[in-house]
């Protein structure tokens, strides 16, 4: 097991979820829309890496929708906390814990169930951050401080020029005022979501450590068979609740810019997606949330992925993945 856990980190480390570059096709949308959940406008999560923040973020957001509920999170508060920690165990390690903006979907549910969270208004940047030139920023920073309260003086004037200041350190909402903390535990309770993988090297029913290098928290996924994981990706979707998904968008049928996610293979198997993920043809890469399902001309099943690499595309930062494609290439899921 160590081996073959080494083997993922080695290989998943060369993959990144920033956006690619192509121009988008004009023709009509093949598709026919069967269940479209509410959303939150596409965002744009630049050369960061940090995939996971934004989807977990819209998951609970359209979750909140669906309640008639108005919520909107504000990612770089997420980040901002995300790098203020690294930040001291940079400090602590000497540099060897290296800043990583790297994660999956439920290390989101840590960080604001820690830190709180805050709306979308309240703390953004107009321009973008380039966050790869803030981690440099911050390590260099980091290697000349002499406390912990001189590591937090440096980090915060960093990130105050890079992202903007803080506001007020409370969240007014429908007439009442909260704590980020306060505000958080009011828009995601503790527990309120799981996670869910499929593969055979662990016994099904059982919750199990996922082996890739973005599961930085050691985090546990109830291991279900894949039929059962897609039975359930489709019923909370009919329900009207979005499902938070992680996986490999690497293939040669994945074209973001063109909105579309297929794979050859008519029949996926449990055996053929062991198979991918053991000889790392699957890989952990990137993190969308599912917001609908639809059909082809041919009445062939697609899932409704909203993305975080802007509007540009030909779904306006959408993009549908077909149902062999999640079945073969999901890594795991939070709902």
């Amino acid at each position: 097991m160590k081996k073959f856990s080494l083997i993922i980190l080695c290989s998943l480390l060369l993959f990144s979820c920033e956006k690619p570059q192509k121009h988008a096709s004009k023709e009509e949308n093949p598709f026919v829309v069967d269940v479209l959940l509410k959303t939150t406008p596409v965002k744009d999560q630049g050369h960061s890496n940090l995939c996971w923040i934004y989807a977990m973020l819209s998951t609970i957001e359209t979750n909140h929708l669906m309640q008639g509920d108005s919520v909107n999170l504000s990612t770089d508060y997420v980040a901002r906390k995300l790098f203020t920690q690294q930040a001291i165990e940079n400090y602590l390690s000497r540099g060897k814990k290296r800043f990583n903006q790297r994660g999956m979907a439920s290390m989101l549910i840590h960080i604001i169930q820690q830190d709180g969270a805050i709306p979308f208004d309240s703390y953004y940047s107009k321009d973008g951050v380039n966050y790869n030139n803030l981690c440099r920023k911050l390590a260099m920073a980091v290697k000349t401080a002499h406390s912990f309260a001189d590591v937090q003086s440096k980090a915060d004037a960093i990130m105050d020029e890079e992202i903007g200041y803080m506001p007020a350190p409370s969240v007014h909402m429908l007439g009442a005022t909260y704590t980020p903390l306060e505000f958080a535990h009011s828009v995601c309770r503790e527990n309120e979501y799981d996670s869910y993988t499929s593969f055979t090297h662990h016994p099904f029913g059982s919750r199990v450590v996922l082996e890739t290098p973005d599961n930085l928290m050691n985090d546990s996924f109830l291991n279900l068979p894949i039929d059962s994981l897609m039975n359930l990706i489709v019923s909370r979707l009919q329900s009207g609740r979005a499902v938070c998904w992680e996986g490999d968008v690497s293939e040669p049928g994945f074209d973001a810019v063109n909105g579309v996610g297929e794979v050859p293979e008519k029949n996926v198997t449990q055996e053929m997606r062991q198979r991918q993920f053991e000889s790392l043809k699957t890989t952990d890469d990137h993190c969308m949330s599912i917001v609908g399902i639809a059909h082809d001309k041919k009445g062939n099943r697609y899932f409704i992925m909203k993305n975080s690499w802007g509007t540009s595309n030909r779904f306006h930062g959408f993009i549908y993945l077909s149902y062999n494609y999640v079945k073969l290439k999901t890594i795991a899921i939070f709902a």
